[in-house]
């Protein structure tokens, strides 16, 4: 019951908080203008993800759960946020956000939040040692820019986050986790006030300030889930987060193929894909909740399930992410080899 009142605070501090965001955004000049990449056509204020940050931060020091990681997270959080609000006012340089991810990333991982091994079949374990430390490095900067790339639509990684923190945290309840149910109910509660704001049509956006923090966040404390899981631990996180890493993956995959510096921008993001196949700006977000939705409760089902179900499920929903990346085009428009098998095996049967 603490939980469910201390999350309702939170919830409430975030409808509370979000309007007067609104304002010191606009009095500072952090705001987002049209452009041709963008989707809106009027001047949008940012910054939103301040409001997320700091309902969080009242939610955390009312609980003040007990963990000897809570301090490194509370610090790197707050380093990203400082990251993100200096973008939002002032654009820095893809080195210099980089920088600030890098510094977060640093202090949790010398708190002791890092990959040491993982849970292989049959019981089996693989120390990762050193090696661990890269492969966290690499986890948490990943996450935290792929749920900044698909930033793209009102109320769509405000909303996408809001579900992988749903997963996060009724799998940490079936394990009795504690300490990841305070973060993450806390942080769902604060992200689900402040969409009050941001879905569509938005009052205000998140900003690299939202984005960068969630991301943060999230990988982060699915980074602690890999302790609580016991059967293929790294691939639990990886489905619950399958639409940001799916669409950060195509996209590097994608300027690959062109020849384009992996930071530079274009439109064609999975949200962007999803408008030009004809869906209206609120469709494609529901859409894009609904399959979010769709990998996250197969992410629960995994963790309940045995060895064989586990490679089973597993295959299907790397086919179901195919079948996704085909049919809308976003690695591109002619990239179609499995549809087209299945096209071609359906005429087969039409004409026999």
């Amino acid at each position: 019951m603490t939980y469910i009142y201390i999350s309702t605070a939170c919830f409430i501090a975030a409808l509370l908080v979000t309007p007067l965001v609104k304002i010191l955004a606009v009095k500072v000049g952090a705001v987002d203008l049209p452009n041709p990449r963008k989707i809106h056509s009027i001047m949008m204020p940012r910054l939103g993800g301040l409001a997320i940050y700091i309902s969080f931060m009242i939610g955390m020091l009312i609980m003040m759960p007990v963990s000897p990681y809570f301090w490194p997270i509370i610090i790197g959080g707050t380093i990203i946020i400082i990251t993100g609000f200096l973008d939002d006012m002032r654009e820095l340089s893809p080195k210099m956000k980089l920088f600030g991810q890098t510094m977060a990333a640093a202090v949790v991982m010398s708190g002791g939040i890092y990959v040491e091994f993982i849970n292989l079949p049959f019981d089996g374990i693989l120390y990762l040692g050193i090696f661990g430390l890269p492969l966290t490095f690499l986890w948490i900067i990943g996450i935290t820019n792929a749920i900044n790339l698909i930033d793209g639509l009102d109320g769509l990684a405000a909303g996408v986050s809001a579900i992988v923190l749903t997963t996060i945290t009724i799998i940490a309840i079936i394990n009795d986790n504690l300490f990841i149910i305070a973060l993450g109910s806390v942080l769902l509660a604060s992200t689900a006030g402040f969409l009050f704001y941001n879905f569509y049509p938005a009052k205000i956006f998140m900003g690299d300030t939202g984005a960068l923090f969630l991301g943060f966040m999230i990988a982060v404390i699915s980074l602690l889930g890999f302790k609580t899981v016991t059967l293929f631990s790294l691939i639990i996180p990886i489905f619950i987060l399958a639409v940001p890493i799916t669409d950060t993956m195509f996209a590097i995959i994608r300027r690959f193929i062109n020849k384009k510096p992996l930071a530079a921008a274009d439109k064609f993001h999975m949200h962007h894909c999803f408008l030009r196949l004809g869906y209206s700006h609120r469709s494609s977000v529901l859409m894009i909740y609904g399959i979010s939705a769709f990998f996250a409760l197969a992410a629960v089902l995994l963790t309940q399930s045995t060895l064989w179900g586990t490679l089973v499920i597993s295959l299907l929903l790397l086919f179901a992410i195919e079948i996704l990346a085909e049919a809308t085009g976003l690695l591109h428009a002619d990239y179609r080899p499995v549809l087209n098998i299945i096209n071609r095996i359906k005429g087969l049967k039409t004409t026999s």
